[in-house]
């Protein structure tokens, strides 16, 4: 199978070749699964799912107003070029899963384990990541995750590479040997969650500088000299 090396993990993508793949109209499978599928360009307003399997296929240039999913299984399916508006996943698990170009902001991730899942190039701004468990590999890449909170969420040896963390907020969970190498982490908040995080050593000073801003601190130097009392 074919797979990406990021940091200290590699990821193994799907394994989808076009000629066996069937084209579908929809997602909703006889006894709640749909296998071996090409799901394309389709423009929906609403688009629920729950109690479902995806195995082995890829979503094409999906565009959803409001999506939910709740307790959907997937593996081994390539989302490409997707703009997911207002995506609501819940209580789900992710094998061998890749989103690519896609658009997703504001959504909200709950209850979710990944295993060997790939965000690349993906615009999740403002987007809330909470009680995630990265059980595999387990990356973003070249994501723009501005103002995305994390909360309660198990990342570890995940990967964050070459992304735009700006007032990215990493509330309580394990970051042990997340790898944050490669980021602009300067403007990142929840500093002192990030325990046992791999960094650069350069990036020593952009964490200082986040942790800075968060504890609003005055500089000495800066401080207005007190006028001196007038005397009767």
């Amino acid at each position: 199978m074919a797979s990406r090396a990021f940091g200290r993990i590699r990821i193994t993508l799907p394994d989808l070749a076009d000629g066996y793949l069937s084209n579908v109209t929809s997602l909703e499978g006889g006894r709640g699964t749909v296998q071996e599928f090409n799901f394309a360009d389709a423009d929906l307003r609403d688009l629920d799912l729950a109690h479902a399997h995806l195995i082995t296929g890829r979503i094409t240039g999906l565009r959803a107003s409001r999506m939910r999913l709740d307790e959907v299984r997937v593996d081994s399916v390539e989302f490409d070029r997707c703009d997911l508006g207002n995506l609501q996943w819940a209580d789900s698990k992710l094998s061998r899963v890749v989103f690519k170009n896609c658009k997703i902001m504001g959504g909200n991730f709950t209850g979710l384990t990944l295993d060997n899942v790939l965000f690349d190039n993906c615009k999740l701004d403002y987007s809330t990541f909470e009680k995630i468990r990265a059980a595999g590999p387990f990356a973003f890449t070249r994501c723009v995750l501005t103002e995305s909170t994390f909360t309660g969420c198990d990342l570890a040896d995940a990967v964050f590479d070459d992304c735009t963390l700006r007032a990215t907020e990493f509330g309580r969970g394990i970051y042990k040997a997340t790898d944050l190498r490669g980021n602009e982490l300067s403007a990142v908040h929840g500093v002192g969650n990030l325990e046992k995080v791999i960094i650069d050593r350069s990036q020593q000073i952009e964490l200082t500088q986040a942790l800075m801003a968060e504890l609003d601190v005055t500089f000495g130097d800066d401080l207005e000299e007190p006028k001196p009392r007038r005397t009767p």
